[in-house]
């Protein structure tokens, strides 16, 4: 499973957005500001033209993706009971999209320890790169989170931020969405607690 760190390209990236429902925001301290944080993201991967397919884990009885996010652009809203967002039918779209498969996905969603993690692991043993975007991460506890980011690490990911991915995407303040992109971003990213040691992060 080589991994060959090179610039994000928005014609070469996908974004996939895991599982966040109506039904987990209660038991999850930190939702709302996840929220926020991949709000911003998916709408600059909107305005790069990122595509973007959104998975919800069993909605009828976990409820649709909440609605302060706009998926109206994604290419796919498919759900699953599945852990892992690679189902045949993700698969099938994803070839629709690049013929064979992208060189990198932007991974953002809940819970980390189990549908993330597990989406992760599925795309890295398809030899993709495979960005974690933490402050768009979570799970009901902290821990879990952080040690799903820890052994994410060691598997080959990227550990991120939605600030990291979108200035990567842009490259160039000429470039012709950067007044969009600016405008998302001006705001600070909502604060997720991640933890500081270097070994987790």
């Amino acid at each position: 499973m080589a991994f060959r760190r090179c610039h994000l390209n928005p014609k070469k990236t996908l974004f996939l957005l895991c599982d966040i429902q109506e039904k987990f925001r209660p038991s999850m301290p930190l939702f709302e500001n996840m929220v926020k944080n991949v709000d911003k993201l998916t709408k600059a991967g909107k305005a790069l033209d990122v595509p973007l397919i959104v998975t919800e884990h069993y909605p009828e009885k976990l409820g649709k993706t909440v609605s302060e996010l706009d998926v109206s652009h994604a290419k796919a809203v498919q759900g699953k009971t599945y852990f892992s967002m690679m189902t045949p039918q993700v698969k099938s779209v994803i070839k629709d999209i690049f013929g064979e498969k992208p060189q990198d996905v932007v991974l953002y969603g809940l819970e980390s320890h189990i549908c993330v993690e597990q989406t992760a692991i599925d795309l890295r043993e398809q030899d993709i790169n495979v960005y974690i975007v933490a402050d768009c991460c979570c799970s009901r506890l902290n821990q879990d989170r952080d040690l799903a980011l820890e052994r994410l690490r060691q598997a080959g990911c990227v550990i991120t931020t939605s600030e990291s991915v979108i200035f990567d995407l842009v490259r160039d303040k000429n470039n012709p969405k950067f007044d969009v992109v600016r405008k998302l971003v001006n705001p600070t990213s909502e604060d997720m607690e991640l933890s500081r040691s270097p070994s987790k992060l």
